[in-house]
């Protein structure tokens, strides 16, 4: 955890836990409308550290095609986001470590691709609600250790890991979860060789480095204070979520595949932790995940820590095996 810090150190302020009160937030983001909200214990809110927009989310993002790109290498991780119309697109997670959220246009869908590196949570989301487009930007506030996201056009505050309003006028509102799934960079190459992949934001950032070196190898997560995961799983172990239940990334990556509960999971070698290295392509293969519906489509999940499971699902099912 003191790799953790030290890097972290390099691009934000020392963390601090926020105060307990709604008022204090009231004064900080006057046109949020802290009168709605399922928050019934605000010291579950905490200050990551950067303030509003201190991480600057992206909006509307240039593509090139994949083919175009040699700064990668082979296993690098990157989120895939297929389309119906058009060639698939690779979000780079070099670049969404120091962004988080991107705002962006596919077949005319509003999406918002974002990734909080403390959970290693990566969802994409329709942005259009009840027929108006918002823009997500990055509160700088954290819940059990996950991005608080907001919206421009409401300020409300969302749960990035479960796409739920939790703050503001948008309190309750689910977004939809879009099918997306992280790969490492040859195999989005392999599969789409006509793909686009984004192109390096104009910031001045250390993209390909690691501010979170290690992080996945410590004991304990970044802020977070809640109870471990149950059955002996080590909190910051992979697990694949799929609605409210969980398997470990572990138990997939000795199967190869497996079926349960009406879905089929498939683990492939070749994508590197961006958690662990000093640079994000160079750490362990931890493989990649596919998640098929009984009619073979793909479908929409998250592969996160595991005590980032058990915070936002206390009751949700654990998929150990063993009958």
């Amino acid at each position: 955890m003191r790799q953790l810090l030290a890097a972290l150190a390099l691009t934000v302020l020392t963390a601090a836990p926020a105060q307990a009160q709604a008022p204090f937030w009231e004064y900080e983001w006057p046109n949020t409308n802290f009168e709605k909200t399922s928050i019934t214990d605000w010291s579950e809110i905490m200050s990551g550290g950067p303030g509003k927009d201190g991480i600057p989310a992206l909006t509307d993002p240039e593509f090139k095609p994949a083919a175009e790109e040699t700064r990668f290498t082979q296993t690098e991780a990157v989120i895939l986001l297929e389309s119906d119309k058009g060639p698939a697109r690779a979000y780079p997670l070099r670049y969404l470590m120091w962004h988080e959220i991107v705002n962006d246009r596919v077949d005319g869908q509003a999406v918002a691709v974002t990734y909080c590196p403390l959970c290693n949570s990566a969802m994409v989301f329709d942005r259009t609600v009840k027929g108006q487009e918002l823009e997500f930007g990055v509160s700088g506030k954290l819940r059990n250790s996950d991005m608080v996201m907001y919206d421009r056009q409401t300020h409300s505050w969302w749960q990035q890991a479960i796409g739920t309003g939790i703050v503001g006028d948008l309190t309750g509102v689910e977004l939809q979860t879009l099918p997306a799934r992280m790969v490492g960079w040859a195999q989005f190459l392999k599969a789409h060789p006509d793909g686009l992949v984004m192109k390096q934001p104009a910031h001045a950032r250390p993209y390909g480095a690691n501010p979170y070196r290690s992080y996945d190898l410590a004991q304990r997560p970044f802020l977070y204070s809640g109870e471990n995961p149950p059955h002996g799983i080590a909190p910051l172990a992979r697990v694949v979520r799929v609605g409210d239940r969980a398997w470990p990334l572990e138990r997939l990556a000795e199967l190869g595949q497996l079926t349960e509960a009406g879905v089929t999971l498939q683990w492939t070698s070749g994508q590197a932790s961006a958690l662990e290295a000093g640079a994000v392509g160079e750490g362990r293969d931890v493989g990649s995940i596919r998640v098929l519906d009984g009619q073979g489509r793909d479908m929409a999940h998250d592969v996160l820590f595991a005590f980032a499971f058990h915070a936002f699902w206390p009751d949700g099912q654990w998929m150990l095996g063993g009958g």
